[in-house]
């Protein structure tokens, strides 16, 4: 039974409240998704509510980050297999992510949760943000979304923004928008989020956590690795933000998503991305998360950890081998520990989230787009002597060998 189909008698928040589909399909994914046959098709088997919004989510929902016009059919799919929760925002493919949504979800909207995004920076005016605001609720073909973001939060200037409030309550005022959040990936994440916290005038925190950013897993599985005691301290802003009555969701949970370097190693049908996912989900101040979504393929491989709250020991190998065949290569969100280093001000950990784009997920064009948005970037490596920053990283990522490929690969 289709997953609208069983919803149209009944209004969105009572349906999904009811948790209808949470005991639904039982996802029975093998090693290789990729050529795998499914018996049962994969279903989301939990819907979690987000924070105090009274709504419930689907525990593993889409992130429309990559989302072209004409794949409506991806979005279809997903609705189809119980994803209630799409994320997107004004500037993912130029507005294609928005549109294609709003083309997909047109005569379903009552049935499902859009979130979209706006970056406000520090001096931008309500008024601005009202247009870019409308902006996406045209494309979306929506007269409202359920959550709005200041987007991809790293300077916490931009939450010091007077105008940023004043728009957001006049925006709620006129139904455009239900609840507000922030989003944040990159350095100054930790302290973002707890502005943000404290202010009290969020009500959604949307951040990047994964295993490779839990003090648990290192302490407990990588003890040999001697910059344990660097991690970050997501887990307790996590933490914080649940105690508050916010919502929590998270993303950039595969740790660079490099799934085809894990194939070889994935066993009695569990998978690389399932293990990961069920780490994040372990923590139950998560309420759930996005991820990007691609194929049909990939959707159905994801949903096989919906339901999950535990750690399976049987996969925590997979993420064992992941850290160590990627940790001297990938840099971890809310770090930044390399922060004034560099001389010439690059923005060290902007530039290796644009090359993660480019190297681990593939997508050029995603890439392109971000690293064309950051003010310094890492034109100044190419005739550094890489030794301001020889050492900076508590990771042992020698940052200069991955900087200058970078700028030479994305601003031709």
């Amino acid at each position: 039974m289709k997953y609208f189909h069983r919803s149209r008698s009944i209004g969105r928040r009572e349906f999904i409240k009811s948790g209808a589909l949470a005991g639904i399909g039982i996802g029975l994914v093998l090693a290789d998704p990729a050529s795998a046959s499914v018996s049962h098709a994969p279903q989301v088997r939990r819907y979690s509510p987000l924070g105090r919004t009274g709504m419930h989510i689907s525990d593993i929902s889409f992130g429309a980050d990559r989302l072209s016009l004409g794949e409506e059919d991806l979005v279809h799919h997903a609705l189809d297999r119980g994803i209630n929760y799409f994320d997107t925002a004004d500037d993912y493919r130029g507005g294609e992510s928005e549109t294609t949504l709003g083309k997909a979800l047109r005569g379903k909207r009552n049935n499902v949760f859009i979130a979209s995004k706006s970056s406000a920076w520090p001096e931008t005016k309500k008024d601005a943000m009202m247009q870019a605001l409308e902006g996406s609720l045209r494309r979306l073909q929506t007269d409202h979304v359920d959550v709005y973001f200041n987007h991809a939060v790293n300077d916490i200037n931009r939450l010091k923004n007077p105008e940023w409030y004043e728009f957001a309550e006049t925006a709620k005022k006129q139904g455009k928008v239900r609840f507000t959040g922030m989003s944040g990936h990159a350095g100054n994440l930790v302290q973002c989020l707890d502005y943000a916290i404290d202010s009290g005038n969020f009500n959604v925190i949307l951040c990047a956590y994964n295993f490779g950013q839990d003090p648990r897993f290192y302490q407990r599985y990588l003890s040999d690795f001697d910059w344990v005691a660097r991690q970050p301290d997501l887990p307790r802003v996590i933490d914080k933000a649940k105690s508050r009555g916010m919502g929590v969701v998270v993303m950039k949970t595969l740790m660079g998503a490099r799934l085809n370097d894990m194939r070889p190693y994935e066993r009695g049908g569990a998978t690389f991305s399932q293990a990961a996912f069920g780490w994040v989900l372990s923590n139950h101040h998560v309420d759930g998360l996005i991820v990007s979504m691609t194929t049909t393929e990939a959707i159905d491989e994801y949903l096989g950890a919906s339901g999950s709250r535990t750690a399976d020991e049987e996969t925590l190998p997979l993420l064992r081998r992941y850290a160590h065949m990627h940790g001297t290569s990938y840099c971890k969100h809310a770090c930044n520990v390399c922060e004034g280093a560099c001389p010439a001000d690059v923005a060290i950990a902007d530039v290796m989230r644009t090359r993660m784009y480019a190297v681990d997920y593939g997508d050029l064009r995603m890439a392109r787009e971000g690293y064309s948005a950051i003010a310094r970037n890492a034109e100044a490596c190419l005739t550094c002597t890489a030794k301001p920053c020889a050492g900076a990283c508590p990771h042992g990522l020698r940052i200069a060998d991955l900087t200058v490929p970078t700028h030479r690969l994305l601003s031709a």
